[in-house]
């Protein structure tokens, strides 16, 4: 259930955008996103990370991009603003373009709970990201699998716990 001003249906992808993500779930500005749009958009964070690969063992990476609170934030999550509480029940699910996917929480990326800089990147060692999407950086993880390339959505909901 979404209050009113809110929408959970899917945003569509812009046809014929490559590298586009979509906002969707309970918020207030569903909306579809470039890498331009959030390099342009928002102010742009460095990361100098290193994290565990499965596959290719450690990376070391330098990213840009704007904070994972920030563009979320100007969607309108669907929280009460006036209880601090009510943001803590709200998640984030990542997709990527390969169809890996992660589930964050607000409270890790709030800055009155656990103030993580997670970014959306768009830019990775020095090269923008436009033609192949943005990746989701988590620089506090040792393991690199919340690294989530090619960013096709982004939906915010909040948690329903089973009665």
């Amino acid at each position: 259930m979404s209050r009113p001003g809110t929408s959970t249906r899917p945003v569509p992808v812009r046809a014929g955008v490559t590298g586009a993500l979509a906002m969707c779930g309970e918020i207030d500005r569903p909306t579809t996103l470039t890498v331009a749009d959030l390099r342009e958009q928002w102010e742009q964070h460095e990361a100098d990370v290193v994290f565990d690969c499965a596959t290719n063992g450690p990376q070391h990476h330098a990213f840009t991009g704007p904070l994972l609170r920030e563009v979320v934030g100007d969607a309108g999550p669907a929280f009460d603003p006036r209880r601090r509480k009510d943001r803590s029940r709200f998640l984030l699910a990542v997709r990527g373009g390969d169809g890996h996917h992660t589930v964050l929480s607000w409270a890790e990326i709030d800055a009155d709970f656990g103030n993580t800089p997670i970014l959306l990147a768009t830019c990775l060692d020095g090269q923008d990201l436009d033609a192949v999407g943005s990746q989701l950086v988590v620089p506090s993880d040792r393991c690199g699998a919340r690294y989530i390339s090619a960013i096709s959505s982004i939906w915010i909901g909040a948690c329903r716990v089973p009665e």
